[in-house]
């Protein structure tokens, strides 16, 4: 309430595309795998294990390069997809890539230390809720009636009666 109107001060609310949701979602999942992966570098000896051609317990080739692209290359083009694709494919899009991540993103953890248990358990498990909430988002898409199915009743025809 306002001080000086003692009247509530009510925010404007406006509703956001599920489009809009979808992007956003996939965005922050980008960047916390960018981010997640940077700050992987601050463990002590890391960049040492890396120089010596190792990470995460695999050698470094251009294989693991290729892996590692493709998967922050999906959520960078789900936030277009997510945007430009039509409804029904936008939603099956959604619900597939967002279920095959789930394991990609608890994958992350391989070949970590128990030392930094929690550190992966905070990161995979926010990842994974952001997952649960495009899941959710795509599985609870808005439908509406199909232009083809026509009212029985129209509101402005008039009715027939029947004669006697």
């Amino acid at each position: 309430m306002s001080l000086r109107t003692k009247t509530p001060n009510l925010l404007d609310n406006p509703l956001v595309p599920l489009q809009a949701k979808l992007a956003a979602a996939w965005t922050s999942l980008m960047f916390l795998v960018i981010y997640i992966d940077y700050f992987h570098l601050y463990q002590p000896g890391e960049i040492d294990v890396i120089r010596g051609g190792e990470i995460f317990a695999f050698d470094i080739t251009p294989t693991l390069m290729a892996v590692f692209f493709v998967v922050i290359a999906v959520p960078a083009l789900m936030v277009l997809l997510s945007m430009a694709l039509p409804a029904r494919i936008n939603r099956a899009t959604n619900l597939v890539v967002a279920s095959l991540y789930i394991p990609v993103m608890v994958f992350n953890a391989a070949g970590a230390s128990w030392d930094w248990a929690f550190y992966y358990g905070l990161t995979i498990g926010l990842e994974v809720l952001i997952l649960a909430f495009i899941l959710r988002c795509a599985w609870t898409w808005p439908r509406t009636t199909s232009p083809s199915m026509p009212d029985l009743v129209e509101p402005d025809r008039p009715q027939i009666q029947m004669g006697r």
